[in-house]
């Protein structure tokens, strides 16, 4: 796994779709991040291997990521910050670092698209399906998606790639994403990543049983 800081790179900006990684780039060293991580350890190999199907696919990458406060930071400091070796988060930090291909974003709040650049990055790439995963699901995640759902962008919310406090929260959040944004919440391995590079709609890109 490619793991240079320098983010530039040759995915195609004509996109389709886009993959959003949503603060999974953390030292989860805050009030409630010990349980936060507990529930997050197991999608951080499930984000790893769709990011990796999405490269391969032509599917830009974006991280959307809080920037902490630290408003002096770019995204390679918030990088190597949660990458200390007293981070709690290190190791999913470790399997979770971008490719010099993947693009980023840092976000002051919740919402991915409030205060910052996404949008004119999705309009870049040309990107009116969005792919989300990450933490948390009834919060950051579920924010960015109802922006998302308000801005016009089909919604895709893999089910086993985004983690809350609790489990219930995470189900409570997916059920009304579907409900009130349309969403679509398959795992992530039923996610055809080509039919999405290819511009057709959330429900052809998901393998059918």
């Amino acid at each position: 796994m490619r793991s240079s800081p320098d983010l530039h790179g040759s995915v195609p900006d004509d996109a389709a779709a886009a993959l959003l990684v949503i603060d999974m780039i953390s030292g989860f060293d805050f009030p409630g991040g010990a349980q936060l991580l507990r529930q997050t350890r197991p999608i951080v190999p499930r984000i790893h291997a769709l990011a990796g199907r999405a490269r391969r696919a032509g599917v830009p990458v974006v991280y959307v990521n809080d920037n902490f406060g630290r408003w002096r930071s770019d995204f390679r400091a918030v990088v190597a910050h949660c990458l200390g070796p007293r981070m709690p988060g290190r190791s999913a930090v470790r399997a979770l670092r971008p490719h010099r291909q993947d693009y980023f974003v840092l976000k002051p709040r919740h919402s991915g698209f409030y205060s910052t650049t996404l949008s004119l990055l999705l309009e870049h790439l040309s990107a009116r399906t969005l792919i989300l995963t990450g933490v948390t699901a009834d919060m950051c995640v579920l924010f960015t998606a109802q922006d998302a759902y308000v801005r016009g962008f089909r919604v895709v919310v893999p089910a086993d790639c985004t983690a809350s406090l609790a489990g219930r929260d995470t189900r409570r959040a997916l059920a009304l994403m579907r409900r009130a944004l349309r969403a679509v919440t398959p795992r992530a391995d039923r996610l055809d990543l080509r039919a999405f590079g290819s511009g057709r709609g959330p429900r052809q890109g998901v393998a059918k049983s």
